[in-house]
C-alpha cells in the first residue's frame, strides 16, 4: 500500500497485465512516473499470451463488412465456417447483437476504419519504441503480412476490405501462380494467389514478449500485484485506488486494461458498456517440418498462420458464448481439418491448444481515455482481434494523458461517452 498527501507522489494502478497495461506502465515509468500493476492472472496471463502474433496495421476493416448479415446464419450452419455460436447464450447477447450487426454498412465500415487507422497504422514502429531498451526487441520480426486466397476471384469477392485498406494508406504486392509458388512453396496448390502487405510485423512469442517488458518494468522499480481487483475507491468525483485482494491500495489515478473483462467493473461504477467477448481459439504445431515464410492470413478458413519460436501457430476462428463457458471443440477441429489442405504434407511433434476472449464494442472501436465523471479514472481496451498490433500506442496514449502530456491523435473517436 502507498500513503502520501501529495497526490502526484502516490503511484499510478494500472488494473491488466497484458499489452495495454504493460505498455502503459512502460511509458508511464518512463515520464518519470510510478505505477503499479494488478492483474489476478500476472503478465500476458490472457489474450495478450494467445494471440496470432501479427503487427496487423492493415486490419483496420471490422467483422461486421456490408454482406454479413445474409452470410452469419449459413456460416454458423456448415460446421466448415469460422463462425461458431453457443447457442444457450444467444438471449443474454441479442441486445448487443443487434447493435452490432447495426454497423455492417459501408459508411459504417469507413468511420471504424478511420478511427482504427491511428491505433494500428503504425504498429510496427510502436512496439520498436516500446519495446526499446527492455530487451524485448529480439522478439520483434519486420515481416510482411500475407493475405493468402485460391485465385484471383476469391481476392476480388474481398475488393470492398482491400479498397477500404487502400483509402487508409495502406499499399500492397499481389502474387499469382508461379509468382506466389516462387513467393512461398509451403501452400498447397489450392491456393494461388496473395497479397503482402508491407511495413508489419511479427513477435515470435507474444506471451515471452509480454513478460519481458513487465520483468523490465519491475527491474527499474515498478510494482506488479497478482490480485484480483474488487472495487474502485472514489471519493466526490474522483478515484484515489482500488481495493485487491483484500487490501486498499492508494493511487493517484487508475487505468482500467482488462480487456473483456472491463465492462464487469465498469458496471459497478454506474457504466454499461455494450461488450462482448469474442471467444478466438489457437492451436501450436510443435516442430513443424516446414513453416510460411511470413504471417499468413488464409482467407477462406479467417486464421493466421504464424511462425514461432521452435512451433507454428495457427489462430483464428470467431465464437460468441460469453466469458464463463469452456472451450468448444467444434473450432479447434476445424482448424486442424484445414491444415492439410493448406500446407499439405506439413509434420510436427507435439500439439498444444488454447482458447481466449477478445474484448468486442458494438462499433469495433477501442475505448480509451479519461471516464469523465470519475477524475483519474482511465480506460484502454476493446481492441477485438487487434490487441496486440494497438497496445503499444493505446499504453502512449494513455501515459500522455495522465502524465499531463497532450496525445497526439484526436481522442474523441474512443470516447467512452459515445455509447
Amino acid at each position: 500500500m502507498t500513503d502520501s498527501s501529495n497526490a502526484s507522489d502516490q503511484p499510478v494502478i494500472v488494473i491488466g497485465a497484458g499489452i495495454v497495461g504493460v505498455a502503459t506502465a512502460i511509458w508511464l515509468q518512463r515520464a518519470g512516473r510510478q505505477s503499479i500493476i494488478i492483474d489476478r492472472a500476472g503478465p500476458a496471463g490472457g489474450t495478450s499470451y494467445g494471440n496470432a502474433g501479427v503487427l496487423a496495421s492493415a486490419s483496420v476493416v471490422p467483422v461486421t463488412v456490408p454482406g454479413l448479415i445474409s452470410k452469419a446464419p449459413g456460416m454458423l450452419l456448415d460446421r466448415d465456417q469460422p463462425l461458431f455460436l453457443n447457442w444457450s447464450y444467444l438471449p443474454r447477447m441479442l441486445p448487443w447483437l443487434g447493435r452490432y450487426l447495426a454497423h455492417c454498412k459501408p459508411e459504417k465500415v469507413a468511420r471504424i476504419a478511420t478511427a482504427l487507422t491511428p491505433i494500428l497504422g503504425n504498429s510496427l514502429r510502436d512496439h520498436q519504441a516500446l519495446a526499446s531498451g527492455t530487451g524485448a526487441e529480439r522478439w520483434i520480426n519486420e515481416e510482411p503480412y500475407v493475405y493468402v486466397y485460391r485465385d484471383r476471384a476469391h481476392f476480388e469477392s474481398d475488393r470492398f476490405g482491400w479498397d477500404t485498406r487502400r483509402a487508409h494508406g495502406f499499399d500492397w504486392t499481389e502474387y499469382e501462380g508461379a509468382a506466389f509458388r516462387d513467393f512461398d512453396a509451403v501452400f498447397g496448390d489450392e491456393l494461388g494467389f496473395a497479397c503482402a502487405v508491407g511495413d508489419h510485423g511479427r513477435i515470435s512469442d507474444p506471451g515471452a514478449y509480454v513478460k519481458h517488458m513487465a520483468s523490465h518494468f519491475e527491474a527499474n522499480g515498478g510494482k506488479i500485484i497478482k490480485a484480483d481487483v474488487d472495487d474502485v475507491i472514489r471519493e466526490n468525483g474522483h478515484v484515489s485506488g482500488v481495493r485487491a485482494g483484500g487490501e486498499s491500495i492508494i493511487g493517484s489515478a487508475v487505468v482500467l486494461a482488462t480487456g473483456a473483462w472491463s465492462a464487469k467493473l465498469l458496471k459497478r461504477l454506474g457504466r454499461n458498456i455494450p461488450l462482448e467477448a469474442e471467444r478466438g481459439y489457437h492451436i501450436e504445431l510443435y516442430e513443424p517440418s516446414v513453416v510460411p515464410r511470413a504471417p499468413s492470413m488464409i482467407a477462406s478458413g479467417k486464421f493466421v498462420m504464424t511462425p514461432m519460436d521452435g512451433r507454428l501457430r495457427i489462430a483464428g476462428m470467431v465464437e460468441f458464448g460469453g466469458l464463463v463457458a469452456g472451450a468448444n471443440k467444434a473450432p479447434i477441429e476445424l482448424l486442424k481439418r484445414q491444415i492439410h489442405n493448406v500446407i499439405p504434407g506439413l509434420k510436427w511433434g507435439e500439439t498444444r491448444e488454447w482458447l481466449g476472449h477478445r474484448p468486442a464494442p458494438v462499433d469495433s472501436i477501442p475505448v480509451i481515455g479519461e471516464v469523465p465523471e470519475l477524475q483519474g479514472l482511465y480506460v484502454g481496451f476493446g481492441h477485438q482481434h487487434v490487441g496486440l498490433t494497438g497496445g503499444p500506442k493505446t499504453g502512449q496514449l494513455l501515459a500522455q494523458l495522465i502524465a499531463g502530456g497532450k496525445p497526439d491523435i484526436d481522442l474523441a473517436p474512443y470516447s467512452i461517452d459515445r455509447f
